[in-house]
């Protein structure tokens, strides 16, 4: 982008200059030969449209602003060269688009920051699955997928960055189904830990869901990425809404509304992508809860750690959504890089938890030997044993059906007061 700066408006001046005088001391048919020649240097600062392709010089005859005869004159295999250039360089530019708006996400301060963040998680998904732990498997898959969500937000962000020159959080379509992918982890972290709290017969038969919420929650990542594939061949639009934004309420009745202060911008929030947004961060407090009382049912009061360590995450949550409340303006552009150091911190006070959790339940240096560990040896068999032992069954007052209940009220409820409250505020 710097060498598109004054620096590269000045030098082309000169050398149009300079061409200029060259051009007016030739008889028509060279001129337009230098013109043809001229392509190729000129085509780094002059936009597309105004390459001399066959379809630009009509365009110019037809608007009456050069002479038809001068058209008869230039030779048809120029004008190909001319639109041979014309494509190639627009094709190049599209590259180089995608590989900016690529390294844009990296450069900025919360770009660093959220790729900072990777290494501990990586390392809390490692201490979180030692043996000894005696993690849930689901609860343990949903922690996993999360990096489901990191990865789809590349190739999404790259999108919104490089067609329609947005960020990731104006682009509603690509929006809502990233975060998608996070609601999901929240799913499987909830139904892993409490089934693994309530289900009598859990250490012995597994899960009761089998594999059907892993099954679904691939089907979601697909759907996501066959939608980033094929979303813009298919229409979708910069402002295009999530889910065909089921569920917003007609434009007449929102205006009608007796506290509206002002219309909704073009980069609002849909209900579904709203519903997304509260649903993940209203899990993700069950999922707090859960875990805090998933010590109990391991007797290990470490895990309350986690709870602990979770809460810098959940931060990042509320500023994600506070940002999105006033439209994500750039004046508060502070809050997404405030949302990535929560993301950062949360990453490493978790890792510290869940290693704090591997190491009260055996965990030592030796477990990083890739080799295959002896099976007589005194401290392998007493992590086995200690991984083997039953939960501390504990009796639930609600069943799956009504905490789906709970989710779904508070989920709908809080989108629309979010969604349509605003609109009592003159953001």
């Amino acid at each position: 982008q710097s060498l598109c700066g004054t620096h590269g408006v000045e030098a082309n001046s000169t050398l149009a200059t300079k061409e200029a005088t060259t051009i007016t001391m030739v008889k028509l048919p060279s001129a337009a030969l230098a013109a043809a020649v001229m392509l190729p240097t000129c085509a780094a600062f002059a936009p597309a449209s105004s390459y001399l392709t066959n379809t630009g010089m009509k365009s110019l005859v037809a608007t009456n602003m050069i002479p038809a005869e001068l058209v008869t004159e230039v030779p048809a295999a120029l004008l190909s060269a001319a639109d041979v250039a014309a494509t190639t360089t627009t094709a190049a530019a599209a590259s180089s688009t995608n590989l900016l708006s690529f390294s844009d996400q990296g450069q900025n301060l919360a770009g660093i920051f959220f790729q900072a963040s990777l290494l501990p998680y990586l390392g809390f998904l490692y201490f979180l699955s030692f043996r000894g732990n005696r993690t849930p498997n689901l609860g343990n898959f949903g922690w996993q997928y999360l990096l489901l969500f990191v990865l789809g937000t590349i190739p999404s962000g790259i999108i919104t960055k490089s067609v329609y020159g947005l960020s990731l959080a104006n682009v509603d379509w690509l929006h809502g189904g990233a975060e998608a992918l996070l609601t999901m982890t929240n799913v499987l972290i909830v139904l892993g830990f409490r089934e693994a709290m309530t289900n009598p017969s859990y250490s012995e038969n597994g899960s009761k869901y089998g594999n059907t919420p892993k099954f679904v929650a691939g089907g979601i990542a697909l759907a996501f990425a066959a939608t980033c594939a094929l979303g813009t061949k298919l229409g979708f639009e910069g402002h295009s809404a999530f889910l065909y934004g089921i569920g917003n309420l007609p434009v007449d009745t929102v205006t009608s509304l007796p506290f509206v202060m002002h219309s909704e911008p073009e980069n609002a929030l849909s209900i579904p992508t709203w519903a997304i947004h509260c649903s993940s961060v209203i899990e993700f407090l069950f999922a707090m809860d859960i875990i805090w009382k998933f010590s109990e049912t391991t007797g290990n009061e470490k895990w309350k750690g986690l709870t602990w360590g979770m809460l810098p995450l959940h931060a990042s949550g509320i500023c994600a959504c506070t940002y999105h409340f006033f439209y994500n303006p750039s004046s508060l552009q502070f809050l997404v890089e405030l949302q990535a150091f929560f993301t950062l911190l949360g990453n490493l006070t978790v890792a510290i938890a869940a290693y704090r959790i591997a190491d009260s339940n055996g965990w030592n240096l030796r477990e990083l030997n890739p080799f295959p560990k002896s099976e007589v040896s005194p401290e392998g068999i007493a992590i086995d044993e200690a991984a083997a032992l039953p939960y501390n069954v504990m009796e639930t007052s609600e069943s799956e059906l009504v905490l789906a209940g709970k989710l779904a009220a508070l989920t709908i409820g809080s989108s629309y007061i979010i969604k349509y409250g605003e609109l009592a505020f003159d953001l």
